[in-house]
């Protein structure tokens, strides 16, 4: 009886479906990164739009350090009620196999909603590196003794292991050189202290256009409406490349299929708002969408194809 009236309670017995009572509070929209990043834009661009569709308060919480682990942790212990989303990234199929010890595991203690966007990196050279192709590139750094040095964001980040599985499938010598931020490392590729960056659309874009720096090809597996000319690198010569940033919402392990299934379609609603997608574009991200099974099937990929990549360039966290 306690049990039936547990499910009852959230709206869930048998033969109802989700009753129009949930969710009846504010819901908990747990960001593991500080504000004023991507994954944080992302989720306040969300947050409101859910909450007006669901009738309650969507609250934006910023649990961020140690790579996302700590706001993760703490999503992953909360009660699987609906009441407590989270924002995960590709840190987090990628901590994984980065961090030595998690004290959870991102497919056993999570259920996934939706994958929400991806944004892909931008492979940028300063234009003192006389290359103007990925084929050029890939030449080049096998005729270079000692490789070619590329700058990423610090170790582990998107920017290194992107980088990383590129110098892997293309059997090239790349040389890391990390820095402390995507901004230390943006102003050491335009002053040319380092040639090459594997970085966010969002970031190099200005400077692409401005010529500051040349874009090589795009990581996504689709070619991006913001440089529709700029060939994938896939597309260039290493088929089946792909390494971006991508977002997604999850919900603790155990939480009812039919809460699940809500806020993906609610989540799905919003994503395809007109203000939504044109907003995406104006930062280089492409919206993904699915269904939850689909986005639990990338995130058990992407943990595979990242643990792979850590594995091989020897990645630790600093």
């Amino acid at each position: 009886m306690k049990s039936l009236a547990l499910v009852c309670s959230i709206g869930l017995c048998a033969g109802n479906g989700l009753a129009q009572s949930y969710p009846v509070k504010p819901i908990r929209f747990v960001v593991p990164y500080p504000a004023g990043g991507g994954v944080d834009t992302l989720a306040r661009l969300i947050a409101p739009r859910l909450a007006e569709r669901l009738g309650q308060q969507v609250v934006v919480d910023n649990r961020g350090g140690a790579g996302g682990n700590i706001g993760t942790e703490l999503a992953a212990r909360a009660a699987p009620d609906g009441y407590t989303m989270v924002m995960g990234a590709a840190a987090l199929a990628i901590n994984v196999s980065l961090y030595d010890k998690l004290s959870f595991d991102p497919v056993r203690d999570f259920a996934a909603v939706s994958l929400l966007a991806a944004t892909p990196n931008i492979v940028a050279v300063h234009p003192s590196l006389q290359v103007r192709s990925m084929r050029d590139l890939i030449a080049l750094a096998k005729a270079t003794s000692g490789g070619i040095n590329y700058a990423s964001a610090g170790n582990g980040t998107t920017s290194h292991l992107a980088a990383e599985l590129l110098k892997s499938m293309a059997k090239i010598n790349l040389v890391h050189v990390p820095y402390k931020g995507t901004t230390p490392a943006l102003i050491a590729i335009l002053s040319g202290e380092v040639p090459l960056m594997l970085a966010p659309a969002l970031t190099v874009l200005p400077h692409i256009n401005g010529g500051k720096l040349r874009g090589l090809a795009i990581t996504s597996r689709s070619r991006s409406a913001a440089l529709p000319e700029l060939r994938t690198v896939a597309e260039s010569g290493l088929p089946g490349y792909e390494a971006s940033q991508w977002y997604g919402v999850l919900v603790p392990a155990g939480t009812p299929q039919e809460i699940v299934d809500l806020l993906n379609r609610e989540i799905a609603g919003i994503m395809r708002m007109t203000e939504v997608t044109e907003r995406l574009a104006r930062e280089g991200s492409i919206p993904v969408g699915g269904t939850p099974q689909q986005f639990a099937v990338y995130l058990r990929d992407e943990i595979t194809k990242w643990s792979r990549v850590v594995k091989v360039s020897g990645a630790r966290v600093d």
